[in-house]
């Protein structure tokens, strides 16, 4: 590809005045259509290609296969919102304002003394899907958007002001479960009873999408974000995969997950047919991954067919150990992707948005440092490109000690700020962000993740070599994402 990504800041203004609009530079069938599947709760250890002993996930196993699976992909975050956002921007959520899952406002939009109800994607954050608009492409999301306070309101950007043509989305979860959903809303306007499961919904929609697309733009290629609410409570599985997995469940919550699991990879499949009998399978790169770790099994009440798995990983859910946000990754490519392997270098959903815009030919903004990196060059030749700067996540509201943590080559190293006496905080405020950027780190654990992927054996303190330097890297990067993070105030 001619085009090279350059890592670069700015406001919506700058991206009206500075986007490079590829179409004409670049023909529409030589580009990848793109197609990111993002799943909800689901554990690293969870599909089959991953070494779950007992769900199956044939379509996704076959991806992987003929693909690249990552063994060392992560999430921006370990919790939803933030996560997407993340995903979407490219950057580290922090530095939009988004640092836990966002609660919906509800119609009165009381007012929280944390601001967490003002928490959204603010229109001024460049987005994955704005760029590829500006760059000749046609834009679908579909699933849960989960990146706003305010869903379906005036008050706050919805999925169309981030990018997409045609959106039908959720706030949050499908509710009252997976199946027969009342809560998604298509281009603003309310869907009401539906009939089926999201997953299969939202496939329904894509495909229903993409047949209208293609055949009255044959030529333009797509960008689709299918985000599917499974595995994430309230759990709901049709009765006939549930019953193959009653022999070989624990208890029959159990088996409701891993009929989920199995539901969502059959989803895939029907897309992945669409896209062949389209006949533009091959020259579309499929990305599946998940926002987090699993949930812990009956954290909270409904969460009782909570059965992800981690596999050696430690920690779940809203933890920065990397049971918390070392996910599943697969990138697929037929035409693109030099060979199939398995993948250990390090990788990210934040690596995501300069990927796919040096293979679409889109051009970002100036003055914005992006957090992730491209990858084009290890899809298309197999060169593993060089992470100068480490990915480091600081989750305020971890469930365990180290709320701070960075992965730089093999080392894993985490801290607690202020010895653990600063308070656990779901957003923040002036006040608030006056007291993180000033918070020392203290109490650090390092990891070899090559060596010691579960992280059983902290070698700080230990007379390694690297400590000290390991140490003052995670400081001078913790501040200057701190630096740099948004605050939110109500006027």
């Amino acid at each position: 590809m001619p085009y090279a990504i350059v890592c670069i800041c700015g406001t919506v203004a700058a991206l009206s005045a500075s986007v490079f609009f590829a179409s004409d530079a670049t023909a529409a069938d030589e580009r990848p259509n793109i197609v990111v599947i993002l799943c909800d709760d689901l554990g690293f250890g969870d599909l089959a290609c991953y070494g779950h002993p007992s769900i199956q996930t044939p379509n996704l196993d076959r991806l992987a296969e003929e693909g690249i699976r990552f063994t060392n992909f992560y999430s921006a975050a370990p919790v939803c919102s933030p996560s997407r956002v993340g995903l979407i921007t490219g950057r580290s959520p922090n530095r939009a304002g988004v640092y836990d899952w966002i609660p919906e406002a509800g119609p009165k939009h009381n007012p929280k003394p944390d601001a967490r109800d003002l928490v959204h994607l603010r229109q001024q954050e460049v987005t994955l899907p704005r760029l590829l608009q500006s760059a000749g492409y046609a834009t679908c999301m579909a699933g849960k958007w989960h990146c706003n306070s305010k869903f379906n309101d005036d008050a706050q950007p919805q999925p169309g002001d981030a990018g997409f043509d045609h959106w039908m989305a959720t706030q949050n979860n499908a509710s009252p479960s997976h199946q027969n959903p009342r809560n998604f809303v298509r281009n603003g306007q309310p869907l009401g009873d539906t009939t089926g499961f999201s997953c299969q919904l939202v496939v329904d929609e894509a495909m229903a999408w993409l047949d209208q697309q293609n055949s009255q733009h044959p030529h333009q290629p797509f960008f689709m974000y299918l985000a599917f609410h499974e595995p994430h409570e309230p759990v709901a599985s049709p009765p006939k995969l549930v019953a193959k997995y009653e022999a070989v469940a624990v208890e029959p919550e159990q088996a409701q997950y891993f009929a989920n699991v199995h539901n969502m990879d059959l989803a895939v499949g029907r897309l992945l047919e669409r896209l062949t009998e389209r006949k533009i399978r091959d020259n579309t790169l499929i990305v599946f991954t998940s926002d987090n770790g699993p949930e812990t099994l009956r954290r909270y009440k409904t969460a009782g067919r909570s059965w992800g798995r981690t596999g050696i990983l430690r920690g779940v859910k809203l933890h920065t150990h990397d049971g918390g946000y070392h996910v599943a990754g697969i990138m697929n490519w037929p035409a693109g992707i030099d060979r199939p392997r398995v993948e250990q270098c390090t990788a990210s959903s934040l690596d995501l948005l300069p990927t796919i815009c040096e293979l679409a030919g889109a051009e970002v903004p100036q003055n914005l440092a992006l957090d992730g990196i491209s990858l084009a060059s290890l899809l298309e030749s197999g060169a593993v490109p060089v992470r100068r700067k480490p990915l480091v996540w600081a989750y305020y509201n971890a469930i365990n000690d180290a709320r701070v943590a960075m992965r730089h080559g093999p080392w894993k190293v985490l801290a607690r700020l202020n010895s653990g006496k600063l308070p656990r905080y779901e957003n923040l405020t002036p006040p608030r962000m006056m007291e993180v950027q000033q918070a020392e780190l203290t109490d650090f654990e390092i990891y070899n993740l090559e060596e010691d992927p579960g992280e059983t054996l902290n070698l700080a303190g230990r007379g390694l070599q690297n400590d000290s330097e390991l140490r003052g890297l995670l400081i001078s990067e913790y501040r200057a994402l701190a630096n740099d993070s948004f605050a939110w105030i109500r006027e």
